[in-house]
């Protein structure tokens, strides 16, 4: 007979021998751009903290404060017994950063874009997608049980072509910043498609709240629009923010909506009341304080002005983060072990996250990095590239 589950093993051997085996690293201090790992001191170049809040005092206290005012847990769903008054006050406070009617919390990121697509469409819809969305936006589709149709990467006329073809309800989805490749989504152009073809525009602005335009607004706000021209906007708390869960901002109607029909929302205990202050205190940083922005600007054009000088060849991108294609999945695992060797924490990005043959180094930048950190990779990344081949 053969053992339960022993055909597991042949399919972790498998992941193995194609270099794409995943191990989880134990972090044993807070995070930021110094890492305590194995008892090693280790410069972090793969974190989403953009702007260096996940450690900030003020938000650590607010987070301490919260806790002992409403405690850890939140008891429950939101519409049971778990909203609580700092929930309430941070949606409104989102809101009026994104410059909507009104937002909504979601535990996590992966749960906000699940349940939005879920309650918007259904069997007799249609949703287009980028080729290069993110998981949880293809899964939400595919769970949605609408016609799921994927378009060539930031390609409005290819996505314009499959418009043409289709009747009825239409949902249209991409990544605000794509988060493997570092660029931006051609929203200018979506937003023409959108409307020539009576079809909603759903963007994840996951790694660009915050993070991009003046004001931290996003790409949305890099490309001038608001709730008109892309009516329902979703943004994660984990990243610029650097707390922990999601929002979905919109209109008065697209927010009763979610909250009568997203599964992901009204069956998952709502996230702890003092993340939710911990978040009022990261969003207040993210206003106020633009030269986060700057300098993530700074590092990010040093960084690629010093590759272009050793000859490194970076994917385009205008974003913190700055991708380096290297194509094989075991190389691009042993240049990361170099650069770990080296003191740097680059992650290597393999399939299927991305596209078979596009393992990468995916580098991103903290606001509270400095230059000579950045010197300082690109010189160990160099010697790794170069020991790679």
């Amino acid at each position: 007979m053969t053992p339960p589950f022993s055909q597991l093993t042949t399919s972790l051997d498998d992941i193995a021998r194609q270099g794409l085996y995943r191990s989880r690293r134990v972090i044993a201090s807070p995070q930021g751009i110094n890492l305590e790992i194995d008892g090693r001191h280790i410069v972090n170049f793969c974190s989403n903290d953009y702007l260096g809040l996940a450690n900030h005092p003020d938000v650590v206290n607010a987070f301490k404060a919260g806790a002992d005012k409403y405690g850890v847990g939140s008891g429950s769903a939101h519409l049971i017994c778990g909203h609580s008054a700092a929930h309430h006050v941070l949606e409104e406070e989102l809101a009026a950063f994104t410059g909507r009617d009104r937002a909504l919390l979601f535990s996590t990121g992966y749960m906000a874009n699940i349940g939005v697509i879920s309650a918007l469409l259904g069997r007799g819809d249609a949703v287009f997608e980028d080729r290069l969305n993110h998981a949880s936006l293809l899964d939400g589709g595919l769970l949605s049980g609408a016609r799921f149709k994927r378009y060539a990467h930031a390609d409005a006329v290819d996505l314009g072509a499959n418009l043409d073809k289709t009747l009825g309800r239409k949902l249209i989805v991409t990544d605000g910043v794509f988060s493997m490749d570092g660029d931006f989504a051609p929203l200018d152009e979506l937003t023409v498609a959108a409307k020539k073809h009576d079809a909603w525009l759903m963007v994840d602005d996951a790694h660009g709240l915050g993070v991009i335009g003046e004001h931290g607004g996003g790409i949305l706000e890099h490309y001038g629009l608001g709730q008109d021209g892309v009516p329902v906007l979703m943004g994660t708390l984990g990243k610029g923010l650097g707390t922990f869960g999601a929002f979905v901002a919109g209109s008065e109607l697209l927010i009763e909506t979610l909250i009568q029909k997203a599964r992901a929302y009204i069956y998952t205990t709502a996230l702890p009341a003092a993340v939710a202050e911990a978040t009022r205190a990261s969003l207040k940083i993210v206003i106020a304080e633009n030269w986060r922005r700057d300098k993530l600007r700074q590092l990010s054009e040093r960084f690629r002005l010093g590759a272009e000088q050793l000859g490194i060849t970076l994917m385009p991108s205008s974003s913190a983060i700055q991708p380096i294609l290297i194509g094989g999945s075991q190389r691009a695992v042993d240049i990361s072990n170099a650069l770990l060797a080296a003191g740097f924490l680059v992650s290597a990005i393999r399939p299927p996250t991305v596209p078979q043959g596009s393992a990468r180094l995916r580098v991103t930048f903290s606001a509270l990095h400095e230059e000579q950190h950045v010197d300082r990779l690109l010189d160990a990344l160099a010697e790794a590239i170069a020991g790679s081949k």
